[in-house]
């Protein structure tokens, strides 16, 4: 009698840039009986090259990482049209990130805060075709697409451009507007005019109070 195959597992990569979290993750994810991690990146240029070396099934992504963030590496995807689901797992807050990593191209964004077992769910809510948040942010944004709700016009960090908000967070990281450049990969000049329209955003005096403001955004979204 023929035994037919088990079925295969699904194929995950690991896009995260604290060893620690990505090795506990890795565990979590290849102790269940229906995936496999296949590939591991701590940076945009190496998760590209993995993701299309061993083309998986979905891509898990942190926002923050060595060098350009989660949010660019989604966008990269997207516009050289590499079909990828990629649920964003981040210690940043969703209210903040969920809509962009979703316009960017994104499938889901979980906070790393969840349980195993919601962690689970959301990789294969987007292995199934599905978008996942948690059920504050879809209600939100039901709201709001059903016109029941009235968006009240960003303020603070909200108001900031997906280039300012990872210029800021690389700030309150510790690095200076010429380490910002090499990162992102832009002119010193260009990342200095980011700098400005952040404080200008956020009512900020100087370069001193901005990289303090920035450092305790960063303490907090740790936290």
């Amino acid at each position: 009698m023929k035994v037919a195959a088990p079925p295969a597992k699904a194929r995950v990569v690991l896009v995260e840039d604290h060893p620690m979290f990505r090795e506990r993750l890795a565990h979590l994810i290849n102790k269940d009986m229906h995936m496999t991690v296949c590939g591991e990146a701590d940076n945009i240029r190496d998760a590209m090259e993995v993701i299309e070396e061993t083309k998986p099934d979905i891509a898990i992504v942190d926002i923050s990482l060595n060098g350009p963030g989660g949010l660019e590496l989604i966008k990269n995807l997207k516009a050289q049209g590499i079909k990828v689901p990629v649920l964003v797992l981040s210690m940043h807050d969703e209210s903040l990130y969920a809509e962009r990593v979703l316009r960017a191209g994104a499938s889901g964004y979980i906070t790393k805060s969840e349980a195993s077992s919601e962690v689970r769910a959301a990789i294969q809510k987007v292995l199934s075709g599905d978008i996942y948040l948690s059920p504050d942010t879809t209600s939100r944004l039901l709201q709001r697409l059903s016109g029941s709700q009235v968006e009240p016009r960003a303020s603070g960090i909200a108001a900031l451009t997906d280039r300012e908000l990872e210029v800021f967070r690389l700030l309150g990281s510790g690095f200076n507007s010429r380490e910002i450049a090499d990162k992102l990969g832009l002119g010193e000049t260009t990342v200095n005019s980011y700098r400005f329209r952040i404080r200008i955003k956020l009512h900020i005096k100087n370069a001193a109070e901005l990289y303090q403001h920035a450092a305790n955004w960063v303490r907090e979204q740790a936290s």
